[in-house]
């Protein structure tokens, strides 16, 4: 028992300590200490989470530590799940994208506050103001390898190095404001979404040749910064009305094959 609670010990005082300085490199938040599990938002290098300590803490595998997350957050739920009195069921999940198969942000409980932000055919955008846990690799956290005490308890072979992490969900904050990001040329294909904001404009011109593709953002100094691939968007998306408005965009960005230039994959847009 003596030596269960002295590694129960090291492993709290080592976690506090590697949430201490801040991170190295961006970091994804999940839900789970699971790197299968849906990812709640990107953690840019330089954000000094903080830790959650005690029972949660105590309870979280070798390897991982449960942070916490101060909100609020943007999520998703059917329309079925809002009342008359347009509140979230109590019970309803909290999804991180407007899709079935997307992962579960939280589950609304009662004395949960929410506001009601958007509509997405099926889906009612809320901004949920709750306090969450998430969890990152500790690994990441420290930007050095495990210490001994904690990747290897007792005598028992340290664990195998996690393989490459596949998003499987996607990264929500509070509407209109960036997460902390990362280059938007790092990513390829597999980059994790995130939100991003700019000026939404139009490509098209009868006086130049025809661009890759017809919309893209520019920033507050009217240089193009990235592409806009619309095409995952509702037909019945009326894109003209978001002409020369700032926009919050949400998606993954990528390179243009032959070119310099980025595109993001929308997911979703709105007006800022």
């Amino acid at each position: 028992m003596k030596t269960l609670f002295n590694f129960l010990f090291v492993l709290l005082a080592t976690a506090a300590a590697a949430l201490a300085a801040p991170l190295g490199s961006a970091t994804a938040v999940h839900t789970s200490p699971d790197e299968s599990s849906a990812v709640i938002t990107v953690l840019g290098a330089g954000t000094e989470p903080v830790a959650t300590l005690g029972a949660t803490m105590a309870n979280t595998p070798a390897g991982w530590t449960a942070i916490e997350l101060a909100g609020p957050f943007d999520g998703y739920v059917l329309n079925k799940d809002i009342l008359k009195s347009l509140d979230v069921r109590d019970g309803a999940p909290i999804h991180l994208a407007p899709k079935p198969e997307s992962g579960v942000l939280t589950t609304m409980a009662k004395g949960d506050k929410s506001n009601i932000t958007g509509l997405h055919g099926k889906w009612t955008q809320v901004s949920l103001q709750k306090r969450l846990t998430g969890y990152i690799r500790l690994s990441a956290a420290a930007g050095a390898p495990l210490p001994a005490a904690v990747a290897a308890p007792m005598s028992s072979p340290p664990p195998p190095s996690p393989a490459p992490m596949t998003p499987v969900a996607y990264g929500v904050t509070t509407a209109g404001q960036p997460v902390a990001m990362v280059n938007l040329g790092d990513g390829g294909s597999s980059a994790l979404p995130r939100l991003v904001q700019g000026k939404f404009v139009s490509t098209r011109s009868a006086f130049h040749p025809r661009r890759p593709y017809d919309w893209a953002l520019d920033d507050d100094g009217g240089e193009r910064y990235a592409y806009l691939d619309v095409s995952k968007l509702l037909l019945t998306e009326q894109l003209d009305k978001y002409i020369d408005h700032h926009v919050v965009v949400y998606g993954a960005a990528k390179s243009v094959p032959g070119s310099k230039d980025i595109v993001i994959v929308v997911e979703s847009l709105q007006l800022r």
